[in-house]
C-alpha cells in the first residue's frame, strides 16, 4: 500500500520517523488551545478539535497521497484568528469566526478538486521552489534556537545570544551535541535517538516532570459551534467577513503549498518540477481545515516539522499513519504530552539540524542571474524574519515578475505568478496578517 521498497525505506524507519515528526509538533496540542482560549473558546473544546483536525488531515495525507507530511492547526493562523478576527472586533464572537473558517474551507476544497492548485505548484519557478525549501530550513532552525533559549529577544538588535548557563540552554546544547555525534556516525534514527536521550537526561536532572500524571480522561467534542453550514455563509455576508475569508484562504493555500514543496523536495519526491499525487495531498489540508472548523479550531496547514521525520528517513504515508495514531493516543495521555512538549530542549536540536539539511538546496539556485536569484534570496531572508512561510512566498511572488518585466523577460513568467503577485501585494498592504 505504501510502496516501501520503491521508496527505499522500511517499516521500522517509517515508524521511527513518525515518532520524530510527532514529538517535534506535539506542542500544538497544548499551544493551540491556549491561544484560542484568548478568544473565549473553551480549552477542552480546542484540545479535542485540534486532535480531530490533525488526525483527519494527516490520515488523508497518508492514505490518499502517501506522503510523510503531517497536517495540524497552523501557528500564526491561530493567532490571527484569536487576536485579529475575534479580539479586534466586539461584534465577532468565536462562533462566527469559526463559520468564516468553514466557508474558506469549503472554497479551499473546491479549489483543490480542480487543477488550480496543481497548476499553481507547476507555475512556481524552480529557483523560487529552492528558495522556499531553504527559507523553511532557516525558519525551523530559528524556531529551534528561539524556543530553546539559545536566541532571545533584544531591544536594539531584535535578537541576541541567550544565557548559556541556564539549564534549558545547557540541556539543548547537550542534546544538540549528542544528536550531531549520532548523525556524524551515520547511525540509523539518529534524530529520534537524540530526542530520547535528551528526554532521559531531562528527567534525571529534574527538568522533565510529570506532575499532573501520565493519563487523563478525554473531553467530549462539540459539533457545529457556528450553528450550521448555512448559518456560516449567512454570517459571512451579514458581518462582511469577506476579507477574513480571503485572508484565511490565501494564507492557508500558500502555507500548505510552500511547506509541501519544501518537505517533498527534501524527501526527493518532486520529479521534473512536478509533485505526484499532488491533488490528494492538497485535499488533505482542505478537508482538515473544514472539519476542524466544525469542531472548533483555527485553519490547518501542512506542518513544517514534517521535515524532521523526512530527515529521520520517512518517505511514505506510513510515517503519517504513525503520527495519526500518536495524535489519537495523545487524547488519553495529554498530561505526558504536555510535559514533553513544554520542554523545547528535547525537540529544538532536531529542528536546528534539519534546518541545516534543508539549506543545502541553495546550491541549486541560479545565483548568476539576478532576476532568478534575488526573489529566491528574499524568500530565504523573510521567512525566518517574519516567522511566516506565506509572507516569504509573497515577497518572492511580488518581486519575481517585477524584475522579469524590468529585464524584458515578462513572457517567461506564468500568468498565475502575476495574478498571485497582485493578490499578495493587496493582502500585505490592505489586510491584517
Amino acid at each position: 500500500m505504501f510502496n516501501l521498497q520503491a521508496n527505499n525505506t522500511t517499516i521500522k524507519t517509517e515508524i521511527l520517523a513518525g515518532f520524530t515528526t510527532f514529538l517535534t509538533m506535539a506542542y500544538i496540542i497544548v499551544v493551540n488551545p491556549i491561544i484560542l482560549s484568548d478568544a473565549g473558546v473553551p480549552f477542552e473544546h480546542v484540545f479535542i478539535a485540534t486532535i480531530i483536525a490533525s488526525v483527519i488531515g494527516t490520515l488523508w495525507m497518508a492514505l490518499f497521497a502517501n506522503y510523510p507530511i503531517a497536517v495540524a492547526p497552523g501557528m500564526g493562523l491561530n493567532a490571527y484568528f484569536a487576536y485579529s478576527v475575534v479580539g479586534a472586533n466586539d461584534q465577532i464572537g468565536y462562533e462566527i469566526a469559526f463559520g468564516a473558517v468553514f466557508v474558506s474551507g469549503i472554497i479551499f476544497i473546491i479549489l483543490s478538486l480542480t487543477p488550480f492548485r496543481e497548476k499553481l505548484i507547476e507555475a512556481i519557478p524552480a529557483n523560487l521552489k529552492h528558495g522556499i525549501t531553504a527559507g523553511i530550513g532557516l525558519f525551523i532552525a530559528f524556531i529551534g534556537l528561539r524556543m530553546s533559549g539559545l536566541i532571545v529577544a533584544h531591544p536594539e538588535n531584535l535578537v541576541a545570544l541567550g544565557d548559556l548557563q541556564s539549564p534549558p540552554v545547557v540541556l539543548t546544547l547537550v542534546g544538540l551535541g549528542i544528536t550531531i555525534v549520532l548523525m556524524a556516525l551515520n547511525i540509523n534514527s539518529a534524530l529520534f535517538l537524540g530526542m530520547i536521550t535528551t528526554g532521559i537526561i531531562a528527567f534525571f536532572t529534574g527538568q522533565l516532570r510529570f506532575d499532573d500524571g501520565i493519563t487523563s480522561a478525554p473531553p467530549s467534542p462539540e459539533w457545529f459551534i457556528f450553528g450550521s453550514p448555512l448559518q456560516a455563509f449567512v454570517d459571512v455576508v451579514q458581518y462582511g467577513l469577506y476579507a477574513v475569508v480571503f485572508s484565511f484562504l490565501i494564507v492557508t493555500i500558500f502555507d500548505t503549498t510552500g511547506t509541501m514543496i519544501g518537505v517533498a523536495e527534501q524527501a526527493g519526491l518532486i520529479k521534473n518540477n512536478k509533485m505526484p499525487r499532488v491533488r490528494q495531498a492538497l485535499l488533505s489540508d482542505a478537508v482538515a481545515k473544514t472539519v476542524g472548523s466544525i469542531f472548533g479550531t483555527s485553519p490547518t496547514s501542512a506542518y513544517v516539522e514534517s521535515t524532521a521525520g523526512v530527515a529521520a528517513g520517512g518517505r511514505t504515508g506510513l510515517t503519517t499513519v504513525t503520527v495519526s495514531i500518536l495524535f489519537v493516543l495523545a487524547i488519553f495521555f495529554s498530561p505526558a504530552v504536555n510535559a514533553v512538549s513544554g520542554l523545547p530542549a528535547i525537540t529544538s536540536p532536531v529542528l536546528i539540524i534539519v534546518g541545516s539539511l534543508m539549506i543545502g538546496v541553495v546550491a541549486d539556485i541560479n545565483w548568476k542571474e539576478f532576476d532568478e536569484a534575488f526573489p529566491a534570496f528574499l524568500i530565504i531572508l523573510s521567512m525566518p524574519l517574519t516567522s511566516s512561510i506565506a509572507t516569504g512566498i509573497a515577497f518572492g511572488f511580488i518581486s519575481y515578475p517585477l524584475i522579469k518585466l524590468v529585464k524584458g523577460k515578462g513572457k517567461e513568467v506564468h500568468p498565475l505568478v502575476y495574478i498571485f503577485g497582485v493578490l499578495f501585494l493587496f493582502q500585505l498592504v490592505f489586510l491584517p496578517h
